[in-house]
């Protein structure tokens, strides 16, 4: 069977008038669009997309500080309805908010983030609010991601400093970037022959970041090879500082470290369809789509 050329309901519409995708880049009600704004948007080939809510207001600051500086477009999830409290920072109307009560950042993404919108975007960093920077550089991490070719990843966590759940995500020193672990001891060993995760193929969900072709899959919940792009960036990490956020107590504190976590109980979860699925990536990533394949069947 053969799939239409035009997107349906376009088929009435003059041939060259179709545009199947679009970009987040924003334009005034009125008047010429500043140059040097033009400029910047044709060179923002990247995106954050942050949720954030007002008590983590100056974390989340220094975050979007470092991404805007390093020329992305960003996007907040407003999970706590805040937006006015954001204003009297100087970028704040420069990115874009989206608002909506109690929802994850994963809620938001499903509706704001379709693939056809984020078309024109090379990385999609879909970050949580509670991650310090200081060590971190979008530039430098793009750099590595592109040259090792991951296609999903996440900068190493900083262990002395950091909640770490799973032992994948700690930082190795030394080292550029690792996509497997080595573990012996315990129920769940790790080997060179591993196949599956918390071994290999794992990132965890605070600081993902997509390529273009990962995303266009994990959009639809399907995923591809993740023994070969999927990996932990060493040289370039940050700290998860585990503050209070959508969902989680002040008074339930872990301390920093590696924590022991039963490899069959992941610590977040992502809310879909108003179903709660296991984002473990040993299900997570298995799927029938592979990078940069089209989603279309022939």
């Amino acid at each position: 069977m053969l799939l239409s050329a035009r997107p349906i309901g376009s088929e009435v519409l003059p041939k060259g008038i179709v545009v199947e995708t679009s970009n987040l880049e924003m334009r005034p009600l009125w008047g010429p669009i500043p140059i040097a704004e033009n400029n910047i948007s044709k060179t923002s080939a990247n995106l954050l997309a942050i949720a954030v809510g007002i008590e983590q207001k100056e974390v989340a600051n220094e975050i979007i500080e470092k991404f805007l500086v390093n020329g992305f477009i960003v996007m907040l999830f407003h999970y706590d309805g805040a937006v006015d409290d954001w204003r009297d920072l100087g970028w704040s109307s420069h990115v874009i908010h989206v608002s909506a009560m109690n929802q994850t950042k994963w809620w938001f993404a499903k509706r704001f983030l379709h693939p056809d919108i984020v078309a024109e975007y090379d990385y999609i960093f879909l970050w949580d609010e509670d991650l310090g920077v200081k060590d971190f550089d979008p530039g430098r991490y793009l750099s590595i991601v592109k040259d090792e070719g991951l296609e999903i990843s996440q900068p190493a966590l900083d262990v002395g400093k950091s909640k770490v759940h799973h032992e994948i995500t700690a930082r190795r020193r030394n080292s550029r970037v690792h996509r497997r672990i080595y573990k012996f001891k315990g129920r769940s060993r790790c080997d060179g022959d591993s196949t599956f995760p918390p071994c290999i193929g794992w990132v965890e969900m605070m600081a993902p970041v997509f390529s273009r072709a990962a995303w266009q899959c994990a959009w639809y919940m399907i995923q591809g090879d993740r023994a070969k792009h999927v990996g932990v960036v060493d040289s370039e990490y940050v700290v998860h500082l585990g503050l209070p956020t959508l969902g989680v107590s002040a008074g339930n504190k872990e301390p920093s470290g590696l924590l022991p976590v039963n490899n069959r109980t992941e610590v977040s979860t992502l809310v879909l369809h108003h179903k709660v699925i296991d984002i473990r990536f040993v299900d997570f990533l298995e799927g029938m789509c592979r990078f940069g394949a089209s989603l279309e069947e022939p």
